[in-house]
Order: C-alpha cells, then sequence, then structure tokens
C-alpha cells in the first residue's frame, strides 16, 4: 500500500527533489562565496555550530530517546568519519570548481552500494557491480589523471564522498532501533563535538558576515534536506533520483556566472554518467522490490 501510495504522486516528488537539488547548489555556493577568508575547518564548525537552532523541534524528542552504550559508540563513531567528510568537502570548495565537487559528490551512493555488500552482507549482483565499473568510468573522465593535474581539491572529494559513504552505513545499523529525526539530531550534535578541537588549532575571530553567510548555509542544508524527505515521501527513490542531475547543471551556471569558473564539458559528462548509474541500481532495485537492500542517497547531509 506504502508503495503504491509514493508512485501515486511522481510530479510532486520531482519537484520537492528539484527543490531540494536548488537548495543544495544554493548552500554549496554560500560556501564557496567565503573563499579564503577562514580556514575550512573553522567554517565547517561554526556551520554545524549555527545549525544547531533547528534541533530545537526535536530535542523532546532527542531527550526521550533510550540510548544504549552500543548506540552511543555507533553515534560517536560517525559523529568521527561525519566530521572528516565535512572538513574534507570545506577544503575541497576552496581548491576546484563548483560544478566539480557537485559531480564528485555523486560518488557517495556508489560507495554505499559497495559498503552495504562488504560490510552488511547485502547481495552485490552483476548489474550493480557493473553499474559501479561505470560510475568510476565517470571519476576518471573528470578527472582525466595523466591528461591535467589532480589537484588536492580532487583528492579531498574523493575522500569526501568516500566517508559520507560510511557516514550513511552507520546510519543504516542506527535507523534499526532509533528515529530518522533523532538520528538526523544526534548527527548534528556529535559532528560539531568532534570538530571542536579541530576548529581551536586555526580559530580566528569570525566577522559578522562570515557568520551570517554560514548560518544561510545552515539554513539552506535543513532546507534541502527536509525538502528531499518530502521528496522520497511523495515518490519512489527511482523517479527522484534522475532530477538530482539538475544539481550539476546549476552549479555548472553558477561557478561560470558568479565565480567566474569555466565550463567543462568533460566535468558534466563524467557527472552525468555517474548519476546515470546510480539511478540505473535505484531503478533496479526499485523494479525487484528487495526492501532490504539500502538505497542510493544522492544527497548526504553536510
Amino acid at each position: 500500500m506504502t508503495t503504491l501510495a509514493a508512485s501515486a504522486r511522481p510530479v510532486a516528488g520531482m519537484f520537492w527533489m528539484f527543490t531540494a537539488g536548488l537548495s543544495f547548489v544554493v548552500m554549496t555556493a554560500l560556501v564557496k562565496s567565503l573563499g579564503t577568508t577562514m580556514d575550512p575547518i573553522q567554517a565547517a564548525f561554526l556551520r554545524y555550530v549555527l545549525g544547531l537552532v533547528f534541533l530545537l523541534p526535536a530535542l523532546r524528542s532527542i531527550m526521550a530517546t533510550h540510548l544504549t552504550r552500543r548506540h552511543l559508540t555507533l553515534f560517536g563513531l560517525r559523529g568521527i568519519i561525519h566530521a572528516v567528510a565535512v572538513m574534507l568537502w570545506f577544503f575541497a570548495m576552496t581548491q576546484i570548481p563548483l560544478a566539480e565537487v557537485t559531480a564528485m559528490n555523486y560518488m557517495t551512493p556508489v560507495y554505499v552500494t559497495l559498503g552495504a555488500a562488504l560490510f552488511l552482507g547485502e547481495k552485490l549482483a552483476f548489474r550493480r557491480i557493473a553499474a559501479i565499473l561505470v560510475a568510476l568510468v565517470g571519476v576518471l573522465i573528470i578527472l582525466r589523471p595523466g591528461f591535467r593535474e589532480v589537484s588536492a581539491g580532487h583528492l579531498a572529494m574523493l575522500g569526501t564522498a568516500l566517508t559520507l559513504g560510511g557516514s550513511y552505513l552507520l546510519a543504516k545499523l542506527l535507523v534499526r532501533d532509533i528515529p530518522p529525526s533523532v538520528i538526523v539530531a544526534h548527527l548534528s550534535i556529535w559532528v560539531t563535538i568532534a570538530l571542536i578541537p579541530f576548529a581551536i588549532a586555526v580559530w580566528i575571530p569570525p566577522s559578522l558576515r562570515d557568520l551570517g553567510v554560514l548560518f544561510l548555509v545552515a539554513s539552506f542544508a535543513t532546507a534541502g534536506h527536509y525538502f528531499m524527505t518530502l521528496a522520497l515521501q511523495a515518490a519512489p527513490v527511482a523517479v527522484t533520483q534522475p532530477v538530482t542531475f539538475l544539481q550539476l547543471i546549476w552549479a555548472t551556471i553558477l561557478g561560470a556566472l558568479v565565480f567566474h569558473e569555466g565550463v567543462d564539458v568533460w566535468v558534466v559528462a563524467g557527472g552525468t554518467l555517474i548519476l546515470a548509474a546510480v539511478s540505473f541500481i535505484s531503478w533496479r532495485e526499485a523494479v525487484l522490490n528487495r526492501r532490504d537492500l539500502t538505497p542510493p542517497s544522492i544527497a548526504p547531509k553536510l
């Protein structure tokens, strides 16, 4: 019944995913606008500190949820891994174009698929393996090693996608016992805690402008995840996921018009190939209706 209900509103699902994608791209552009005025680690920390205000509506649920030692261990481990991902992502934003950050972030669901097979015992069918190989070809098209320099920013984005995948898999373990809203809230809390020592090491007094920009980053990130939730409630992932391709289009346009970045057709081609592979995995699992498998998620929480 749930699947049928979800399938009955594909237009609504695509609209909310479109809105979510636009929110995420605006969030990314705002981070890019900070430039080098603030250390990426400090920027990441302040983004999470300022975002804690959005946890207030969930405070009662957080306090009422019983947590075991295992839950706390998983939350702590996830907070550390996700903190590394966020620091790498903020660093990459200062090093490479907006479109490349967006395109390479599409690799996260691929790492999730591999991780679910390696650590959660999920079946890795031939079609999934083929889609993963296609996605890896997409990465090679974007990076083009040997034809251009692979910078520290590119390596940081590869690390970002990998660590976000690990964070997602830990969330899958937690969601068996704890409501998703509480898991998201705890992520913000634990990431903030994990970032404290790194932020202290590079701390300089932030300007009011930087604080304002980072509060907007937190606002658009929260809005994006809310819209994405509405999208997934309205329609299956297989329907909404292809709409996320528009994130790459918006990022390319913003990069060119606002940040004067060149339009690299290879980046667009590689990102399209990665997204096509992820969308195929989503579609195939929807056809088989294998609900026990981890669905690819194109927009992990940053």
